[in-house]
């Protein structure tokens, strides 16, 4: 039996010529990250095994993105204990205030991942980088503590769902749509342990940003990973970006999936997951007339914060006012998006539109800063995940869209679809 191009890419790093599903293998890794709430407690279990360097000082990233610029002393501690190791073990990709941006948009437009990579890292949303066609998974920290002095980790290969998608999506659709409308089919434990492999003619409208968009939330549905095939849209963004080696792997035509989906994207409509589980999702159509009020719009985080999502997101405002009692926090999830939109003139037209920016973070996306939720209060946030109290206050309720919805609604003062506002 074939291989899916997880498989392939897990038995080229374990050294074995073929894997099949459920087996245990221990592989060679390409990159190894944390943050700055997960790599304190990979470095202490790093310094209790008496470790006395790391196995590759380029092959390790440390992004200072959850908690900072530090909100409360125990952030500044954690962010200080990192600082602190990085230094002592030369890591090449630490990244801190001035330099950092959030995880999982900053490796990717750094080069640190890319065709054929695995990588691992202690956050969930580690799976984003399967939209560069890399084998890419989140772990706990001992992992990553474990895969800093080996370079090796452990797997079970993962068996696998397809998914096709065909057509040409309509206006206002986009990655994040796609992916809410997989996880309300599926539910957010239909892929669970199982990679979700993307595939079809429908491949060639999404751009990177969406790639990396549906690949993030991979895990929403429980999967290990998400992953995309490299085609000529991957090679354009990662040509002399990646800094490794790239190494393109196709999935065999024999190969086994558990399930196959076939996705018409042209069939789409904009989509909002309701609290408090990504499987939540209904169109702005299922929604109808029935104003869901909000008080706070946020569009950033891993998921949503590159500069085509600002972009989307100044297409709605220009012109538009945030409606009064709402506010609308913009994060641009690099210090390089965050200057390109600046000079792209986005940052006029969301401070004239009322909205505020704030410098890269993960922040509010899992209740730390810069957007904490009251009781009573509701958000539609371009972030990942709406669990109860995820972002704030246990009886606040979080609506997960896209930036055009998120924009639209920002501006309508209730959820609503984009083709409202923006005429």
């Amino acid at each position: 039996m074939g291989m899916t191009m997880s498989q392939k890419i897990l038995a080229a790093h374990a050294g074995l010529a073929s894997v099949k599903a459920g087996q245990l293998i221990e592989a060679k890794l390409d990159m190894v990250l944390g943050n700055d709430i997960t790599s304190p407690v990979a470095i202490n279990v790093f310094n209790g095994g008496k470790a006395t360097e790391v196995f590759d000082n380029t092959k390790i990233a440390m992004v200072m993105d959850h908690f900072t610029p530090n909100k409360d002393i125990k952030a500044a501690e954690q962010c200080l204990q990192v600082r602190n190791f990085a230094d002592k073990y030369d890591i090449k990709n630490f990244f801190d205030v001035g330099q950092m941006g959030i995880e999982h948009a900053l490796l990717p437009e750094k080069g640190l991942v890319g065709p054929g990579s695995l990588c691992i890292g202690a956050d969930s949303h580690t799976c984003t980088y399967g939209a560069l066609g890399a084998f890419s998974t989140g772990v706990g920290s001992t992992d990553m503590a474990a895969g800093m002095i080996s370079g090796k980790t452990w797997f079970k290969v993962p068996s696998a769902i397809k998914f096709n998608l065909v057509g040409k999506p309509a206006k206002f659709i986009s990655g994040k749509d796609i992916i809410l409308h997989i996880i309300g089919m599926i539910g957010v434990d239909g892929a669970l342990y199982r990679s979700m492999e993307f595939f079809g003619d429908g491949l060639q409208y999404l751009s990177i940003d969406d790639r990396l968009c549906i690949a993030n939330m991979a895990i929403e549905a429980g999967a290990k990973n998400g992953i995309f095939p490299v085609d000529d849209i991957t090679r354009a963004y990662t040509q002399g970006r990646f800094q490794g080696e790239a190494k393109e792997y196709t999935a065999d035509p024999d190969a086994e999936y558990d399930e196959e989906y076939t996705i018409d994207l042209s069939a789409l409509r904009p989509t909002v997951a309701f609290p408090h589980l990504p499987e939540n999702a209904r169109t702005v159509d299922e929604i109808g007339e029935t104003e869901v009020k909000i008080q706070q719009a946020v569009i950033g985080s891993c998921t949503n914060g590159r500069i085509s999502d600002l972009r989307a997101a100044a297409a709605v405002l220009k012109g538009n006012k945030v409606a009064k009692g709402v506010r609308c926090i913009i994060i641009p999830s690099t210090q390089s998006v965050y200057l390109q939109a600046m000079h792209e003139g986005l940052f006029d037209i969301f401070i004239e539109a009322g909205a505020v920016i704030s410098t890269p973070t993960c922040g509010p996306c899992l209740g730390g800063h810069m957007g904490i939720l009251a009781k009573g209060e509701r958000a539609i946030s371009t972030t990942n995940r709406n669990f109860v109290g995820r972002m704030g206050h246990v009886e606040s309720e979080v609506y997960l869209a896209s930036p055009t919805v998120a924009a639209a609604s920002a501006v309508a003062g209730y959820i609503t679809d984009p083709e409202k506002i923006v005429k």
